[in-house]
């Protein structure tokens, strides 16, 4: 879906260079600091106190992992010494040495001075040059040393210092987290103008976290009320990001606090209103909101500006604007409020001419598309920065209406200016990817395949240096996926670039989890491991706690506010803290692609295996497949909406609930030779000699285990002639060649993490096997039925509670593995409180619970939050063990097994927010295999749907896990249980046998020799 970019850059930083990769650094609000290694950026800081003239600039350094700046840096103008004052002004106390001289390239001889934090007792280090009559300073933590430095060769020159920043790296951020750190680092109006900026950039996600820092900071005396600002601008973010309800209620919240007669943010809300209907393609309804009057501005605020006639509230705009400026050379003063409104009816023009092109109206668009033109020219003669983007998203319109009438060379002229306009406003940015990538598809249209797959190449090398431009751009890149596919049946460089470019679009979720875990298993030193651990135990308080500040003050609780701002504050220093710690340690000062090259991946498969690699983009699928010797490329012969239906009746035929029932119905064969044909008919010759396949679905696929697919006709037409039969057993599938019968499946969630899997070492636990199940029903714990019986609506009824899984299976591992090998927990001792309470978890190698799951929601009103049923507790027990819960416990495992319901299912972004983990949600795998990944555990087995209580078809699946001699693979001992199942005729349906999956690498071994 293309999505219409909201902007408007409301503060004065708007006018003048902007974000142009040629200006100085000192008329800058923000800069990056190198040019590779981990990302860190500085920050102007306004209201620092050791500030004191006008020509005093500071910054704060922030780099990605870190949940606080990390350092800071001043360029201070006069000739005396102001160490003493910096080092005095930092978060803590400081005891510093006396300095030694050091020599620094591009800044000559500089002070060093090495210092102790007096509260913390960690490192920190003091860098002061003099140059001329400005003293250059750089101050923080010691673990950051390589930024501090790169930051004060940058202050030197003016310019953006080229080095690495080899710092910690952890990889449990993610851009969103980065931005809080550097919203959090900027005081209200140059974040403002960094929420804009990184709104145009194209960079949503980012500029949500900077509008939703500016709504939940308490006002301040006298500062004027951008409450509504602030909301408009996370409405737009989430719209762009397809969170249309949330874009909803946060435009309805937004209406209500304009203030009256703010003809300003009530254009604001017109236009973004508009926004929203045309990113759902809402056309009429987008003019609709266009058409609609909007009082003009008073020009007697214009005169009180340029009379001095002025408000305390205007005052304080005014200052806090002008000192913005003061801080960065060069820089026009505010724009007017009629400025502002001729910008935004502007805007309103362009957005009516995308209403009309979208209507094929193109003579009236283009006229729209000029009117807008020259109304944003008119303003200060086209010297606002945020213009560069409304030119360059009307140049983007323009094409799209001269390529429709067939002007193709005016078309391609209005795309590459398009590209222009941004690569000198917005470098290396989502913005620019994106209109390259416009530019791309625009020749790919008009045949010129080498141009295109060009330029479509250099996007995606961009991607990955480019946080967050991935889901932007998915859909964007259809057409350099069609292109390769054609060409990869006789190019091995196009299925080479097929397979790269694959995993640019992996989905955030249970691959950066596993990506995480795969860190903290290398880590190969004890402490090492703790600080690693502890860095992302914090990590996801901090975004706990950000998320309770903003509920509270969403809420209008000032006090709880305040109190719950404290924590947060606190928990940033702490886990930034830590995390400077880490550098200590080489290992983890290494930055590690998400992405595996395609020697990689060879190099970990084994000879008889194939990884299946399955990616959707736009309307069409497309597949890579590689063996330790072959790779092939290729699209189905579907579409998404095709295979979306085919996946969805086909898992229909397998089982569908109702009333909490399982009904399982005459499974669709012929639906499932086809989808065989489709996705696998393209290496049908290489799969005689796969034993072992390595599936990484994507799109629907995710919601159907590939085991269930029919190989062949062999054993059709007998089914079919049994069926003619008087009585015939139409449930009996005996004979049938699934895919599953020969050959194993476990499934994958991107190349890296595969790779890492396999890779890792195993557990460190001396016990074998833990088991937990067989709930005690509420009845049977009388003490605690007062305090559960009063449920809310979205609780679960205290009825899901009385229908215990049996422990047979629990006992039967236990016993198979002897007594003082393996331990089961049961009854009211399997409780979710006493669960989360066991300090030994990571003394156990298998953990396995046999109880129900309950993954959905239980009314359709309230939020699914994934979850194993346990027996009630004692105080706080809720009698679940939550996703939260899940991710907090502290596991070492080689296996988890959920013989439950349904836990291969998603956890929704709701629940996955509440449990501290801000990527990832609402994809299958994302909920219950996730948090188990989280909490230690290298393969998990989990459900495709309500696992089969009917002839101990579970059972005995998990019994032959366990029965399988020492050194037997996760996925052999499975399947060896699953032709059992295939070969008796009551339970040779796929509900009985193909639920279970194998996250992570089946060909580990359960059980060690």
């Amino acid at each position: 879906m293309t999505r219409i970019l909201g902007m408007l850059a409301a503060v004065a930083l708007s006018i003048g260079a902007g974000g142009a990769a040629d200006a100085p650094l000192s008329s800058r609000a923000s800069f990056r600091i190198g040019t590779s290694g981990v990302l860190c950026s500085a920050q102007v800081r306004l209201s620092d106190p050791v500030l004191g003239g006008m020509f005093d600039r500071g910054y704060a350094i922030t780099c990605r992992d870190a949940a606080a700046p990390v350092g800071r840096l001043y360029a201070l103008r006069g000739p005396q010494d102001r160490s003493a004052v910096v080092t005095r002004s930092n978060g803590e106390p400081l005891t510093c040495i006396a300095p030694t001289r050091e020599t620094i390239a591009k800044v000559g001889a500089v002070a060093v001075s090495q210092c102790t934090g007096g509260t913390t007792g960690l490192p920190y280090r003091l860098y002061a040059v003099q140059r001329g009559r400005t003293q250059l300073l750089a101050i923080g933590l010691a673990g950051y040393d390589p930024a501090l430095r790169l930051g004060l060769v940058s202050l030197a020159t003016d310019r953006p210092a080229e080095g690495a920043v080899e710092v910690a790296a952890t990889a449990a951020g993610d851009p969103a987290a980065f931005a809080r750190a550097q919203a959090g680092a900027l005081d209200a109006s140059a974040a403002l103008s960094q929420a804009y900026e990184r709104n145009n950039a194209g960079n949503f996600a980012e500029a949500a976290e900077f509008f939703a820092s500016l709504s939940d900071r308490p006002q301040r005396a006298g500062d004027v009320d951008r409450s509504a600002e602030y909301l408009l601008g996370q409405a737009m973010q989430q719209s762009n990001l397809g969170n249309r309800a949330g874009a909803r209620r946060l435009f309805a919240r937004a209406d209500a606090a304009i203030r009256p007669g703010d003809v300003v943010t009530a254009r604001l809300l017109r236009n973004y209103r508009a926004m929203e209907a045309l990113n759902r393609h809402e056309s009429a309804a987008a003019r609709a909101l266009l058409d609609a009057p909007l009082p003009l501005v008073d020009r007697g605020t214009d005169d009180a500006l340029t009379s001095g006639r002025i408000d305390a509230a205007l005052a304080a705009q005014i200052n806090a604007e002008n000192g913005v400026l003061g801080r960065l050379a060069g820089v026009e003063p505010g724009l007017l409020p009629s400025e502002r409104v001729a910008i935004l009816d502007g805007q309103a023009a362009q957005l009516r001419g995308v209403a009309l092109r979208m209507e094929g109206r193109y003579a009236d668009a283009l006229l729209a598309l000029e009117q807008a033109g020259r109304a944003i020219a008119a303003v200060r003669e086209g010297r606002v920065a945020s213009a560069a983007f409304i030119r360059s998203e009307a140049q983007t319109e323009t094409a799209l209406i001269r390529e429709a009438g067939g002007d193709y060379p005016a078309a391609e002229r209005a795309l590459t200016a398009a590209v222009a306009i941004l690569d000198a406003d917005y470098p290396r940015s989502s913005a620019v990817l994106t209109a390259r990538a416009r530019l791309a598809g625009f020749l790919a249209r008009r045949g010129q395949d080498a141009r295109a797959s060009t330029l479509y190449a250099e996007v995606v090398a961009q991607i990955r240096d480019t946080p967050g431009s991935a889901a932007t751009l998915r859909d964007l890149l259809a057409p350099y996926f069609a292109t390769l596919a054609r060409r990869a049946g006789t190019d091995p460089a196009a299925a080479a670039a097929l397979f790269d470019a694959a995993q640019v679009l992996v989905r955030p979720g249970v691959a950066q989890t596993q990506a995480v875990f795969a860190r903290e298993l290398s880590a190969g030193d004890d402490r090492a491991a703790a600080l690693f651990r502890q860095s992302i135990n914090l990590t996801r308080q901090v975004a706990q706690a950000s998320g309770e500040v903003a509920r509270l003050s969403s809420a209008g609780d000032t006090t709880a506010t305040a109190a719950a701002r404290a924590r947060l504050d606190a928990l940033e220093r702490e886990q930034t803290g830590v995390t400077a710690q880490l550098a200590a340690y080489p290992r983890f000062r290494a930055t590690i692609s998400d992405a595996a090259d395609l020697a990689t991946l060879r190099a970990a498969l084994r000879p008889d295996e194939a990884y299946l690699l399955v990616r959707a983009v736009g309307s069409d699928l497309y597949v890579a497949f590689v063996t330790p010797t072959t790779l092939r490329a290729y699209r189905l012969d579907t579409t998404l909406a095709k295979l979306g239906r085919d996946v969805a009746a086909l898992r229909a035929s397998v089982v569908t609930v109702a009333d909490g029932r399982s009904i399982v119905s005459p499974f669709d064969l012929d639906r499932a030779r086809r989808l065989h044909t489709i996705l696998l008919g393209p290496v049908g010759d290489l799969l005689p000699g796969v034993r072992s396949l390595v599936y990484e679905p994507d799109g629907p696929l995710l919601q159907l285990p590939m085991n269930l697919l029919v190989e062949s006709d062999a054993g059709l037409a007998e089914y079919r002639r049994r069926q003619r039969a008087p009585g015939a057993d139409p449930f009996d599938y005996r004979g049938v060649a699934w895919l599953g019968r020969d050959r194993t499946v476990t499934t994958a969630v991107s190349p890296r993490a595969f790779v890492d899997v396999r890779a890792a070492a195993p557990s460190r636990g001396g016990k074998a096997y833990l088991g937990f199940g067989e709930n005690a029903p509420p009845a049977a714990v009388a003490s605690l039925l007062a305090p559960v019986a009063a449920r809310g609506e979205c609780d679960w009824p205290l009825a899901a509670w009385r229908n215990p899984i049996s422990a047979a299976e629990l006992r039967y591992a236990r016993d198979a593995l002897g007594d003082r090998r393996g331990e089961i927990v049961t009854g009211a001792a399997f409780s979710d409180t006493a669960v989360e309470a066991r300090r030994d978890l990571a003394d156990y190698r298998i953990l396995h619970f046999a109880t129900h799951g309950l993954v959905t929601a239980p009314r359709p009103i309230c939020p699914a939050r994934p979850a194993l049923l346990t027996s009630f507790g004692g105080a706080g027990s809720d009698g679940l063990l939550s996703f939260r819960e899940i991710f907090d416990l502290r596991l070492d495992a080689d296996v988890v097994i959920l013989s439950a319901c349904d836990t291969a299912g998603m956890a929704t972004i709701e629940a996955t927010r509440e449990a501290g983990v801000t990527t990832g949600g609402n994809f299958a795998l994302d909920g219950l295999v996730r948090a188990f990944v989280g909490a230690g555990a290298r393969t998990v087995v989990a459900s495709h749907w309500p696992i089969p209580d009917d002839y101990g078809a579970t059972q005995q699946l998990v019994s032959t896990l366990f029965a399988a001699r020492p050194g037997t693979s996760i996925a052999d001992a499975l399947a060896v249980g699953q032709r059992a199942l295939m070969d008796r005729a009551e339970t040779s349906h796929p509900f009985y046998w193909s639920a279970f999956a194998i996250v992570g690498d089946g060909r580990q071994p359960l059980l060690r020799r």
